[in-house]
């Protein structure tokens, strides 16, 4: 799939396939040309026809498997990789959790490259759409709000289920719970990886010398910096606590099982000398002390009652029972 929109004169066109190389190569400093390649087996074609215009490097960067956030001036131009969340309708669960956007920015030009749909590819060309962006900072700026905004959320959401497992913990945390914790701890590391070169990508594109963007995208693009680094130092508390929290669920279970050991014990201790007893006058012997008397199996009963009520007292004396 190929987006293709144009800004020329204040008025905004969509461009057929066959016009984009075109409309890239006779563009003008004052339009903007955005456009977005999308499906896995069409952006290398897609690319080969503005071979002229795009040097070697960087189209093999825009076609590249595997990226990590990025960013670096090539002949005048801004090579930016950046991550943003995939377009779950599309792709619900499936791959990475985030879509590698690859940008290459010049003077009236940007051209964007996924392998995945990405929810906010549509959001920011509506703005573009409606005038809203002119140049290939606004595009930047936009794309890179949309991803940081979007990201925002999904780490929000992160922490607060965490912060509910750790409210809610108690004697009775369950392997369930334990499973839960792990998975938002392999979630943040896997988010964490990729979100926190964003802070580095931007802040080294804020100090490029490049005359599409002015002071005021500058500072918007610190501050989306920021924001990544807000959400990058979240993730990495969230991977922090979620260990702690598997610990502490790992020793409430340990301490469950010891309690648990420890009235099987008990019982044990107290019916041990009861079934000496039992097993000493259950014996198919002659000589056994009163076998024939009527009382004695009422005595015997009292006694090993007396015994275990004994025994019973004593630990409930020591505080065993409350161990």
């Amino acid at each position: 799939m190929i987006t293709a929109l144009s800004w020329r004169g204040g008025q905004v066109a969509s461009l057929r396939e066959d016009e984009i190389a075109e409309a890239v190569m006779q563009r003008d400093s004052g339009d903007c040309t955005w456009v977005h390649f999308q499906d896995g087996g069409g952006e290398k074609n897609a690319l080969t026809g503005l071979s002229m215009v795009l040097p070697p490097m960087v189209q093999r960067a825009l076609t590249a498997v595997e990226t990590r956030p990025r960013c670096d001036s090539i002949d005048g131009g801004v090579l930016l990789n950046l991550r943003a969340p995939h377009d779950d309708e599309v792709l619900p669960g499936e791959g990475d959790p985030l879509v590698s956007l690859r940008l290459w920015a010049q003077a009236g030009l940007v051209l964007s490259v996924s392998f995945r749909a990405s929810s906010i590819v549509p959001a920011v060309a509506e703005q573009f759409i409606a005038g809203q962006l002119h140049d290939p900072g606004d595009v930047i700026i936009a794309l890179v709000v949309a991803a940081a905004e979007q990201l925002d959320t999904t780490v929000a959401a992160i922490g607060d289920e965490l912060d509910d497992l750790e409210c809610n913990l108690d004697h009775r945390a369950s392997f369930a719970e334990r499973r839960r914790t792990t998975q938002l701890r392999s979630q943040a590391i896997s988010l964490r990886r990729f979100i926190v070169p964003h802070s580095s990508a931007l802040e080294r594109l804020t100090s490029f010398p490049i005359g599409w963007i002015d002071d005021h995208e500058r500072a918007a693009l610190r501050e989306a910096g920021d924001r990544f680094a807000r959400m990058g130092e979240e993730l990495e508390s969230v991977r922090e606590r979620a260990a702690v929290l598997h610990d502490e669920i790992t020793d409430l279970r340990s301490e469950r099982i010891d309690a648990r050991s420890l009235q099987i014990a008990i019982a044990a201790l107290i019916f041990l000398p009861l079934t000496f007893i039992t097993g000493l006058l259950g014996m198919n012997v002659e000589g056994i002390p009163y076998a024939r008397a009527p009382w004695a199996f009422w005595t015997i009963t009292a006694m090993c009652t007396s015994i275990a009520l004994s025994i019973a007292g004593w630990f409930v004396w020591r505080g065993w029972s409350q161990r």
